[in-house]
């Protein structure tokens, strides 16, 4: 009885397996760093790129969500542009983003500070980065009873000097700003983190050369510190815009858009129209959305670019 072949049995020839090998040994290196981004590529495009582009897909209809799509084209932009309420929430969305960036400067002061080898360094660097470990909604409600104008400890700051304690969560005037400075608080944990771990990796040998150099206080931070920083810088000043545009927690948690909606932003109007009992209206929320992403896009293009073109000039 003859015996059967490899191809018989089911089984490649040793030389298919060798040529296999082969392969992978002499583009393991290539492929490797492909092989361990996909799993990151392809969450990133199903939960990050498709939904924009489902997004900007939906804002051209009329839909409550649930029945069936009307295709009205740009009607909701234009809606858009003659609301109100828009208007309003982008101001806010505007002031959020100028005041939001304080984060960058105040997390690199107090980085500055805390990069010190004292004694109880660390329980004081572990003070600084609690309001980081914060949920945002305890960050609301601990601020909204610091500003309460009965029992909040501001009253009784305000009372201390003489002065009649100031509604500010009821106030058009102060709301935006109050919520401002309670998301700031945990903002400036998080870019006092990325700066803290950029100052640690900075070189000491370029701290010496600038030392040799007569590099003293500002000029030391200005040429040596600040250029090693910039990767730190570029992530804090990222992370920041995103939050000052995304900031819906504080708004919902802290005044629910009011008073007469004076305190929304954009995301939040957003949910008001889409997801709300005030809207169902999956068409304009997505339109406002858009709008949200375009401004986000162009304001980190700008900064992105700059970085760059300095980098560049400085080579």
């Amino acid at each position: 009885m003859s015996a059967s072949s490899p191809a018989q049995e089911g089984h490649c020839p040793p030389a298919l397996h060798s040529s296999g090998a082969d392969i992978w040994r002499r583009n393991q290196r290539r492929l490797a760093p492909y092989l361990f981004l996909a799993p990151g590529a392809i969450m990133f495009a199903v939960y990050v790129v498709v939904p924009i582009f489902q997004s900007m897909w939906i804002s051209l209809y009329d839909w409550d969500g649930i029945g069936e799509k009307t295709f009205i084209g740009l009607a909701n932009y234009v809606e858009l542009f003659d609301d109100d309420a828009f208007y309003t929430s982008l101001k806010n969305n505007i002031i959020w983003l100028v005041l939001y960036m304080l984060a960058v400067p105040a997390g690199l002061a107090i980085a500055l500070f805390l990069n010190q080898t004292v004694f109880g360094i660390r329980l004081v660097k572990s003070l600084f980065f609690f309001p980081f470990v914060l949920s945002q909604v305890v960050v609301g409600l601990v601020f909204a009873w610091f500003y309460d104008p009965g029992f909040g400890l501001l009253a009784e700051l305000f009372k201390a000097f003489g002065t009649k304690p100031i509604a500010i969560l009821a106030d058009e005037d102060y709301v935006t700003y109050g919520i401002i400075a309670a998301g700031l608080w945990p903002q400036i944990a998080y870019c006092m983190i990325l700066y803290l771990t950029g100052l640690n990796n900075i070189s000491s040998e370029q701290i010496e050369a600038g030392r040799l150099d007569g590099a003293r206080g500002l000029s030391m931070l200005w040429h040596v510190i600040l250029p090693q920083l910039k990767p730190a810088t570029f992530i804090a000043v990222v992370v920041t815009v995103i939050g000052a545009l995304r900031s819906f927690d504080l708004v919902s948690i802290m005044t629910d858009g009011g008073p007469y909606g004076s305190s929304r932003v954009l995301a939040y109007y957003m949910y008001e129209q889409a997801l709300s009992e005030y809207g169902y209206r999956m068409g304009y929320g997505a339109s406002i959305a858009v709008v949200l992403f375009a401004i986000m896009i162009v304001y980190i293009s700008i900064f992105l670019v700059r970085m760059i073109a300095e980098d560049r000039e400085r080579r």
